[in-house]
Order: C-alpha cells, then sequence, then structure tokens
C-alpha cells in the first residue's frame, strides 16, 4: 500500500512537473510572438501598415493562450503565421508605397527631362531660325551690294562712253576749227599774194607812162 502510494504521488509530481514544464512553454511563445508582434506595431517605418493583419495576429495570440493541451500545437502553428504574415504584409506596403514613390519620383524626373529636351529643342530650333535669318539678310545685303556695284559699273561705263562721246566730238570741233583755220590762213596767204603781184604790175606801168608836152606860151 505504502508503495502504490509513493508511485501515485511520483506520478503526480511528474505530470504536475510535466503541466508546469508545458505553462512555462506556452508563456514563453506567447511572450516571444506578442513581443514580435508588439516590435512590428512600435517600428517607424512599418508599424502603421498592415493593420487589419496585425489585428489577426493578436486574435490568433489570444487564442493560442487560450487552446488546451490538444488544440495548442495548431493554435501556435496559426499564431506564428499570423505574425510573419503581418511582418510580411506591413513590408509589402513599405515596399509598394516606397515603389509607387519612387514612380513618382521617377515620372517627375521624366518629365523634368522632357521639360529640359522640349527647352532645349526650343532653343536650338530659335539658334537655328537666327541663323537662318542672319544668313538671308547677308544674301540679301551682298545683293543688294551687288546690285549697287553693278548699277555704279553701268553708271561708270556710261560716264565713260559720253566722255568717249564728248571727247571725239569736240576732236571733230577741234579737226573741224583747224580745218577752217588752215582755209583761212591759205585765203589771207592767197590774197596777199594776189596783192602782191597787184602792185608790182601797177608800179612798172605809171613809171613808163609819158607826160604830155604842154604847148608854148605865146609871147
Amino acid at each position: 500500500m505504502k508503495r502504490f502510494t509513493a508511485t501515485f504521488v511520483a506520478i503526480s509530481l511528474a505530470l504536475a512537473s510535466v503541466g508546469a514544464a508545458h505553462a512555462r512553454q506556452d508563456d514563453i511563445d506567447i511572450s516571444r510572438l506578442t513581443s514580435s508582434l508588439d516590435q512590428l506595431a512600435n517600428d517607424p517605418s512599418l508599424g502603421s501598415y498592415a493593420q487589419a493583419e496585425q489585428a489577426r495576429a493578436r486574435d490568433a495570440i489570444s487564442r493560442l493562450a487560450q487552446a488546451g493541451r490538444h488544440d495548442r500545437a495548431h493554435a501556435l502553428y496559426l499564431a506564428e503565421r499570423r505574425v510573419d504574415l503581418a511582418k510580411t504584409a506591413a513590408q509589402l506596403q513599405d515596399a509598394q508605397i516606397k515603389l509607387t514613390q519612387l514612380d513618382r519620383e521617377h515620372d517627375q524626373i521624366m518629365l523634368d527631362n522632357s521639360r529640359r529636351e522640349t527647352e532645349i529643342a526650343r532653343r536650338e530650333l530659335e539658334r537655328q531660325r537666327l541663323q537662318s535669318q542672319l544668313a538671308q539678310e547677308e544674301a540679301a545685303r551682298a545683293q543688294e551690294q551687288g546690285q549697287a556695284y553693278s548699277q555704279a559699273a553701268d553708271q561708270a561705263r556710261a560716264e565713260a562712253d559720253q566722255a568717249k562721246k564728248l571727247a571725239a566730238a569736240q576732236a571733230k570741233v577741234a579737226k573741224a576749227a583747224r580745218h577752217e583755220a588752215a582755209l583761212a590762213a591759205e585765203a589771207a596767204k592767197a590774197m596777199r599774194s594776189q596783192m602782191q603781184d597787184g602792185s608790182a604790175t601797177d608800179v612798172p606801168a605809171s613809171s613808163s607812162k609819158k607826160h604830155p608836152k604842154r604847148p608854148d606860151s605865146q609871147p
């Protein structure tokens, strides 16, 4: 009888020890999962994300604390998966928000690049327009100068032709004057020659003429 009592007491103590060990293990698992979930909730980057998943994880931890030995393993598995899912969902939302922000920044960068390229293209077109306008103005100026030079050359040629004609006319007038002077000189010379010839003929005739005999006067 004493031996049976001792055996029963030993078994009871063993069962109590096992129960206490399981209770301590339950407390450790609950504390571990609760601490992990609290760490996620207090994270400045991830705490505000996946609020629904965090709430489901806390419910799973509460069910784990209330679960019996038979359901504890399954409840522990669900609680761990819920906590992991809450962490993953929060990290996913954070990554999506960062990706969206990066996309916006990328779109803004692309928009800024497009605006800069548009401005560069506009300035290049303006430069080409000014260059073309300058070339046209230079061509028009050169054409005007060419026309002016051509007109000046034509005027110079016309003046030269007029000067040649005037010189030719003056030469003709001078030649005619010289011819008339020569004719006048010849006429004067001929007239002097005739006058000299006439004088020479009259002088002998007058010297050979006899004076008539004066009649004697009566006494």
